[in-house]
């Protein structure tokens, strides 16, 4: 299996079949993303769309500086919250409203998963999104602050705060007895 940075040199080579290995690797992975940006399954299929084209407008001559996500990370959040924006202007006040976000990847009749979304919610949007960077992502506290680019000692003092919010929740503290 060809690593990213190998798929990229054989990108810019002119070997479109590694920009669809590159593709399947990360459409998931975005496309849950901008889920989480958009809150609608159709709009973060657009922001998927947009992201790989933006990608594909980088070859040839792209260089890989950081991992794909810290690469594609910021690129994701910016087209998911122009969709999102653009999609506001046009609804209705009703229609934002009653919406709930609900997260396709959890049963909805699960107690814990929705105590856990609500606890989520509370928290700050600058604190939840390095909680779910680093949990839900799997990204390095490197990578997070390089995605967002803050200081590294900005993404650790969040990411504490937001497991402080977490302890001392009712809902949440059993998670952090031992």
């Amino acid at each position: 299996m060809k690593s990213d940075h190998e798929l990229i040199e054989s990108i810019n080579k002119g070997q479109s079949d590694a920009f669809e290995v590159l593709y399947y690797r990360y459409r998931d992975w975005a496309v849950n993303l901008a889920w989480r940006f958009t809150g609608n399954r159709n709009d973060a299929l657009d922001v998927l769309q947009e992201t790989f084209t933006y990608l594909l407008g980088k070859f040839p001559d792209f260089e890989l500086t950081a991992s794909m996500t810290t690469f594609l990370y910021p690129v994701i959040k910016h087209i998911s919250l122009n969709i999102k924006k653009k999609n506001l202007r046009f609804s209705s006040e009703n229609d934002i409203s009653n919406s709930e976000i609900v997260d396709p990847n959890t049963n909805t009749n699960d107690n814990i998963s929705n105590e856990l979304a609500a606890v989520l919610k509370i928290l700050p949007e600058e604190l939840r999104e390095i909680l779910l960077m680093k949990y839900i992502d799997s990204m390095s506290q490197e990578e997070i602050a390089q995605a967002l680019d803050i200081p590294l000692g900005t993404v650790k003092s969040r990411l504490y705060r937001a497991l402080q919010i977490l302890r001392q929740d009712a809902r949440t503290r059993s998670y952090f007895l031992e």
